[in-house]
């Protein structure tokens, strides 16, 4: 069974992937994994040159300015961005052999496809901002620009199988092992 895990930015999922590796599973990390495409895959360095444009790779390495200005003028600009990036994620999961994934745009992006069952990681609205703002050291309407590119949590959670409450106070221990009996269940 293939398990993928999501939220929106500042949620706490690498919290909970780091749960799961102290129980020993892999978790296979569509940002990481994105990020590392981009500065490795030849086809992805020409679509994103060709389309954002020179300044898209300086030395070699990726403009993540230029980029993300590009992605955050539009709505179309972040499309074309993503199907160029999200089919190279997608294939490299699947040639991970990985059962388990981490991607905070799971639904967005259409790689809740290849898993069987979604856990969805929330966190109250300003829980998640501070956590951002406190770890990428930019201001709380940057934030909440990233945070309008992604499914609002409410819509996530209705289309999770299972919730994780990662608020600072739940128990997110807890809630792991009782997801893993039910999944165990199902099983």
């Amino acid at each position: 069974m293939k398990i993928g895990i999501t939220g929106g930015i500042g949620s706490g999922k690498s919290f909970v992937c780091k749960q799961l590796k102290r129980h020993g599973i892999e978790v296979y990390d569509c940002d990481a994994a994105a990020k590392r495409l981009i500065r490795t895959s030849p086809i992805i360095y020409k679509k994103l040159t060709a389309l954002i444009g020179p300044d898209t790779y300086i030395d070699g390495k990726l403009n993540k300015a230029a980029v993300a200005q590009f992605l955050l003028q539009s709505d179309k600009n972040a499309k074309a961005i993503d199907n160029i990036v999200h089919p190279a994620v997608f294939q490299d999961f699947e040639e991970s052999g990985l059962q388990w994934m981490e991607s905070a745009i799971m639904f967005e992006s259409g790689i809740y496809r290849l898993v069987d069952k979604v856990i969805v990681v929330t966190a109250p609205k300003e829980v998640r901002i501070q956590r951002v703002m406190s770890r990428d050291h930019i201001t709380r309407e940057k934030v909440l620009q990233w945070m309008q590119r992604q499914w609002s949590q409410e819509d996530v959670r209705r289309h999770a199988d299972y919730e994780i409450v990662n608020d600072g106070k739940a128990d997110v221990e807890k809630q792991i092992e009782q997801i893993f009996n039910q999944v165990k269940n199902k099983l």
